[in-house]
């Protein structure tokens, strides 16, 4: 690569919304109203967004080789800054930085430069800003050879950026639909490069602020990262395609297909929290009903595994209390205890394993229905 692709100021001249883009976009539209209509049905809209929010923070992060288990991310503390490994941390800053974009957004209606100078300062725990010194190259992992080579000088980046922030924030400059414009806004994004470290996981945070500026997220619980993840040979091709040949119906097309496959997977997560969530409460209610409340059950699948001061803070109770309850939830198997490091902890297993399998809900349901058919 001998040096910088000049990047088109937006929006784009060329035609966009091509026949495939809108024959794809309308089942992607449908996911993403199908997933609204689910989230809305959870009683405390807490629970999936700080559930879902730490795992899409974990793929995420995951997409740049941060790698963490999910027993190093649950049994650390984010409310006591207690972490079990750096990238336990890393992670935690994510799902911060979301959640605090995610209320900046729905305070404003607006996605400024600011904003994501903000959200980049509170993952990387730096206030360094948009890159000023030159040298900033992307390189292929296995060759080391320089296969992208974003602006270097700082004006430049400035000036784009500045676009960009008009771009996403005027809906008079381009009358494309929201869910197309947020694939090219991506795009934008992660060439202009504008960071020295986070503009990875910066841009994905902002792809989910964008559907909810845009009022096609209610909640920041798309799980875009997993695809990405699970795609991501694809994922850094056709970035790097796109800028080559300016043709963009494949990499609209791919995150359109993301959108898509994340809605359906998270509806199907969601759905399944809801019965598992109704089944825990029954077999409270009926077999320890004087333990029994609203708020045990919510505390329970925010934490997936959880602790006697997480109890003891969310219910608002003394910690022998706390320790109590959990202890009896143990006895009827609804959790069971461990211990890691110097504290015990009680893992809600049933929802752990939702967690982890997410993707293959889905596909499970579906198996069974065809077993089933098959044997009338």
């Amino acid at each position: 690569m001998s040096g910088e692709i000049r990047l088109p100021k937006l929006p784009l001249s060329s035609e966009i919304e091509t026949r495939a883009v809108l024959k794809k976009l309308s089942t992607a539209r449908a996911a993403l109203a199908g997933l609204n209509g689910i989230a809305e049905s959870i009683p405390n809209e807490r629970i999936i967004i700080n559930t879902l929010a730490l795992q899409e923070a974990k793929d995420s992060s995951a997409i740049e080789n941060i790698v963490t288990t999910h027993d190093e991310l649950y049994s650390s503390d984010s409310q006591a800054h207690q972490f079990v490994s750096l990238a336990a941390k890393e992670v935690y800053n994510y799902a911060h930085a979301l959640l605090e974009g995610y209320q900046q957004v729905k305070q404003t209606g607006l996605l400024t430069s600011n904003n994501i100078i903000a959200l980049q300062a509170l993952l990387e725990e730096n206030d360094a800003g948009f890159r000023k010194v030159p040298g900033t190259v992307l390189k292929n992992e296995q060759t080391g050879e320089v296969v992208y080579m974003p602006p270097q000088n700082h004006a430049d980046i400035v000036s784009l950026m500045g676009n960009l922030e008009h771009f996403i924030n005027d809906d008079s400059l381009s009358d494309i639909d929201p869910v197309i414009k947020m694939a090219i806004i991506h795009h934008q994004f992660e060439s202009i490069h504008p960071f020295y470290d986070g503009n990875g996981r910066t841009g994905r945070i902002v792809n989910i602020l964008y559907l909810v500026k845009e009022g096609l997220l209610k909640l920041p619980i798309l799980y875009l990262s997993r695809f990405i993840n699970q795609n991501k040979a694809a994922y850094y091709n056709l970035l790097q395609q796109t800028r080559q040949t300016e043709q963009w119906e494949p990499w609209i097309l791919y995150i359109l297909d993301a959108v898509e496959q994340t809605a359906l997977q998270t509806s199907d997560m969601i759905r399944d929290i809801k019965v598992l969530m109704t089944g825990h409460k029954q077999k409270i209610r009926t077999e320890l009903p004087k333990v029994y409340s609203q708020d045990l059950i919510n505390s329970l699948f925010r934490h997936p595994y959880t602790k006697i001061e997480f109890v003891k803070k969310d219910l608002n109770v003394a910690r022998k209390t706390a320790a109590r309850y959990l202890d009896s939830l143990c006895e009827i198997d609804l959790l069971h205890k461990k211990k890691l490091g110097k504290e015990n902890y009680y893992f809600n297993d049933d929802l752990i394993s939702l967690l982890i399998n997410v993707g293959s809900l889905k596909r499970d349901r579906e198996n069974a229905a065809i077993i089933k058919t098959t044997h009338r």
